[in-house]
């Protein structure tokens, strides 16, 4: 057995079979050659019972020398206990960015997946994920083996998104649907942390020991803070009167009326059902929120809307729609044809939530308040247990409603700081005070009635 150098490598002939070159100086050091002529370093040993052999590389992509180095390497760590085929096995059948992709939306999809509260996803985030995967994270990432993951990487693929490299126009599923994907900030913020949620399930499953996307700045996501002004609100009154002289509108009208009015979500509404409308009450019983069941309590003016409907609607929803028992599905529609070409055009359902929570503290009412009317995360575990609500929420809820009412009526109000207002608030406790003297009294007449009897 000759020491391996160029010449002996060089001077080794190809044969009708592999064979092997041994060194003499190294054991367990050789080097292959193929039938084909090609020629490769390799190193044998024994781990246990087992001989395994390991493969350093081809000849001219690595010279004797070199080879005969990283095979002292290799076998120093064999000697330690380390097995580099076994490695290099598992490193060849590393999952990729895709196949973990693959992972996450199938256990997504089967509501494996928790997201705010403890819940699985709902629908149409699954939907919004998913996009987010197949048309950013995918095609900028997808070929990466996820263990090979630095924060490079995913910073680069952030700048990508935010550069708009992943734009494009993909064909829906509906007739004649289309997705527009433009990128951009917000998409890059929001992409980029789903992927790190993505990540951390791959720790979770024991594929990667750390998360490469934690400590990746991401640029602050659009802050929504578009509100009506009194103005805008009396403007938005008159939209909607015009628009409901055209029957076509008039669910429609209603709808915004009532997001107007209680700051609810879009779905929340076009969605609500008679069976969640408790009017007795003063609240919505919300099954499925985005926060998950929620109680909201609603003015007067809301109430008093629901009770005239409920006398001349059927059906499951206080909005139907077409068809067999179906929710009011034309309000996005309706709502680009009703505001479009008005000073209005910019607005959406949620500045109308953001409206109401902006006029509630305009009035003076608290966070811890406002976050109870508009249907915010529940801040304690006794709060799950609440199944009605107090009077003060009712009153808020009432003045709210009732201040954008007259606003959306066409009203100028002079005094917006109503709960500080000294003759407002002593107005209000000479009527309280009055009506609990009254019941007072009330009350000890009947006592002397049945003291009489």
């Amino acid at each position: 057995m000759p020491k391996l150098t160029k010449r002996v490598v060089d001077a080794a002939d190809s044969r009708a079979k592999d064979y092997v070159i041994w060194d003499d100086e190294l054991p367990g050091f050789g080097l292959r050659v193929f039938a084909s002529g090609k020629r490769s370093y390799v190193i044998q040993y024994r781990l246990g019972k087992r001989s395994r052999r390991f493969t350093i590389g081809l000849h001219g992509v690595w010279t004797p020398e070199r080879a005969r180095q990283e095979a002292k390497v290799q076998l120093g760590r064999i000697a330690q206990g380390d097995d580099p085929a076994e490695e290099k096995q598992l490193d060849s059948k590393a999952i990729t960015v895709k196949e973990l992709c693959d992972l996450y939306v199938a256990d997504l999809k089967a509501g494996l997946i928790l997201g705010k509260g403890g819940r699985p996803k709902k629908a149409s985030t699954i939907l919004s994920d998913t996009g987010r995967i197949e048309r950013h994270i995918i095609p900028l990432l997808g070929t990466h083996r996820v263990k090979d993951l630095v924060k490079a990487d995913i910073t680069k693929a952030l700048k990508d998104i935010m550069a708009g490299k992943t734009r494009c126009s993909v064909k829906t599923r509906k007739l004649r649907g289309r997705a527009i994907v433009r990128g951009g900030a917000g998409t890059a913020t929001r992409t980029i942390g789903l992927f790190g949620g993505i990540l951390t399930y791959a720790v979770e499953a024991g594929i990667i020991d750390t998360n490469p996307a934690h400590g990746v700045r991401r640029p602050k996501d659009n802050v929504r803070a578009r509100r009506l002004s009194e103005a805008e609100y009396r403007l938005l009154g008159e939209i909607l009167t015009q628009a409901a002289e055209n029957e076509k509108y008039e669910l429609s009208v209603d709808i915004i009326r009532q997001l107007a009015l209680t700051g609810c979500r879009r779905t929340e509404m076009v969605t609500l059902a008679w069976s969640e409308a408790d009017t007795s009450a003063s609240c919505l019983r919300l099954v499925d929120s985005k926060e998950g069941s929620s109680i909201r309590p609603i003015g007067l003016p809301v109430v008093e809307y629901l009770e005239a409907s409920r006398r001349t609607r059927s059906g499951t929803y206080v909005f139907p729609g077409h068809g067999d028992d179906n929710a009011f599905g034309s309000l996005p529609n309706h709502w680009d044809q009703i505001f479009k070409a008005t000073p209005l055009a910019d607005i959406t359902p949620h500045v109308l939530r953001h409206s109401f929570a902006s006029i509630a503290n305009d009035l003076g009412f608290t966070e811890v308040t406002i976050a109870a009317l508009v249907g915010h995360s529940k801040g304690s575990v006794t709060s799950n247990y609440i199944h009605t609500l107090d009077t003060a929420l009712i009153m808020a809820a009432d003045t709210i409603s009732g201040y954008i009412q007259g606003l959306l009526d066409g009203i100028e109000f002079k005094q917006t700081a109503y709960a500080v207002d000294r003759d407002s608030r002593r107005a209000a406790l000479a009527r309280f005070l009055q009506q609990a003297a009254a019941t007072d009294a009330a009350g000890a007449a009947n006592d002397e009635q049945r003291a009489a009897a």
